[in-house]
């Protein structure tokens, strides 16, 4: 029986970083995992090989699109679906291979297999029980089912599905319009699928600044994206090689039935707790299937944290990773700190949209009193050399303090650029601040710098 002062279940964004963190702090650490690789779901069937793939059919895109505008003459190039599902996994191994080696190198024993907790204090792995002084559950989500819909990973299928499908169909139904939908959706769209998309709400990607919203659907459409809205889906009746997805319009509640190729079920994600003995060690749970814990991520039951997806908050690797690192600190006796108020949300269509913040709508729910500045990048040089002048850059502050309370941006490089606000935020900036900071010229940034300028006085190039 080993012993350890951490042991960490799951490897995730939130394990990982964990596990390395600890063991930066001097703790003797092991990290679960069930997988024949690290990573979690992010690196393995998430966040990383769907990037690989959106970035290939972008460079099919402006293949096809634009590069005969710059003079780079011949023929587009055809699709190898197999050499790019290649692609998609070398970067995935590339990755994974990654954390092995920071392992080693930080001396993370990885303990292979599915972890449960028996008592306080031990983790069971396969027929090894191991001790801990303290246990920090990082297990992370899997996909929400949704009543009617069958997933067979084959014609019907999560996202785990679709980023290994045996060939581009020729008609792609998604349920769900967030993040997961609409970027598989954009990666087989531009790879030549009919893409419809079946939403239950009014708008997409739930929670967005409105005014985004409506901007990035329009430019979805644009890209040969169909939207059927305020649709419930009642069910899915799949064959081997096609199914049709049954919905109803909520406003009138007429049927209708929509013939697809491939269905992706992209309706979020719940916490992955099963098997870990929780309810058994009496560990406090939320109404939503989330571990409950306190503001230093431990649960009722000492020795025992949580991080990640499987506690209340945004489901993303960047929230589980700052969650590992402050609970690491938590766990080594220091002063571990996550600022909920400033984690970015990022979606890797073309244009990207990023956030950070508060929307509109939320500042005029709390009644706050505050001005809004905004750029458009077809007053971006770079951008417009681009073939990138889509979408825009919002910035809202304080109409009194000019403090900064949340930024929004549809565009080029939206996911990096927005990062500079978050900065900004972390060090309680006003929009002068940002707008009197010297920026780079080309550079899309200089949006950033503009939509600030338009909190004061205005814009210079609009």
């Amino acid at each position: 029986m080993a012993s350890y002062d951490v042991i960490i279940i799951g490897s995730g964004p939130g394990g990982y970083v964990c596990a390395i963190r600890c063991a930066q702090l001097g703790l003797k650490v092991a990290c679960v995992e069930g997988r024949d690789t690290l990573g979690g779901t992010c690196l393995n069937v998430g966040c990383i090989p769907s990037k690989a793939l959106l970035h290939a059919s972008h460079m099919l895109h402006e293949a096809e699109h634009n590069f005969a505008t710059m003079g780079l003459k011949g023929k587009s190039p055809s699709v190898d679906w197999k050499q790019m599902l290649t692609y998609k996994q070398d970067t995935v191994t590339t990755n994974t291979k990654g954390i092995e080696f920071l392992f080693k190198k930080n001396k993370v024993d990885w303990l292979k297999g599915w972890g449960s907790i028996p008592e306080v204090g031990k983790v069971k792995v396969g027929d090894d029980v191991h001790e801990a002084k303290n246990i920090i559950v990082a297990s992370g989500s899997e996909p929400a089912s949704l009543p009617g819909v069958e997933v067979d990973e084959k014609v019907v299928v999560t996202s785990t599905g679709a980023l290994e499908l045996g060939k581009v169909p020729k008609r792609l139904v998604v349920i769900g319009a967030g993040v997961i939908g609409l970027e598989l959706g954009s990666v087989y769209a531009r790879l030549g699928s009919e893409v419809t998309v079946v939403e239950f709400l009014d708008a997409i990607t739930p929670g967005m600044d409105a005014e985004i919203q409506k901007t990035f659907q329009r430019t979805l459409k644009k890209q040969g994206l169909t939207f059927v809205m305020g649709a419930a889906v009642q069910k899915t009746d799949a064959t081997k090689t096609k199914a049709k997805v049954t919905y109803k319009l909520r406003k009138d509640d007429s049927e209708h039935v929509i013939d697809a190729d491939v269905v992706l079920l992209a309706t979020g994600r719940k916490p992955y707790t099963d098997g870990l003995g929780l309810e058994a060690l009496g560990v406090e749970m939320t109404k939503h299937g989330q571990i409950n814990v306190n503001e230093t991520w431990q649960t009722n039951v000492p020795g025992i944290y949580a991080i990640g997806d499987v506690i209340e908050g945004p489901m993303l690797a960047h929230k589980a990773e700052d969650e590992g690192m402050a609970a690491a600190e938590q766990v080594a006796g220091k002063h571990g700190h996550v600022n909920y108020g400033v984690i970015p949300g990022v979606i890797y269509t073309h244009p990207e949209v990023a956030n950070v913040g508060a929307t509109e709508e939320m500042l005029k729910e709390q009644g706050r009193a505050y001005k809004v500045g905004k750029f458009s990048f077809m007053g971006n040089a770079r951008a417009k050399a681009n073939f990138a002048g889509d979408g825009f850059v919002k910035i809202l502050a304080d109409k009194e303090t000019d403090r900064i309370l949340g930024a929004h941006i549809l565009g080029p490089a939206a996911g990096d650029l927005i990062h500079e606000v978050c900065v900004a935020m972390e060090f309680g900036a006003s929009a002068e601040d940002l707008a009197m900071t010297c920026h780079a010229h080309p550079t899309y940034s200089e949006a950033v710098r503009e939509a600030a300028l338009a909190c004061g006085d205005g814009p210079i190039h609009m």
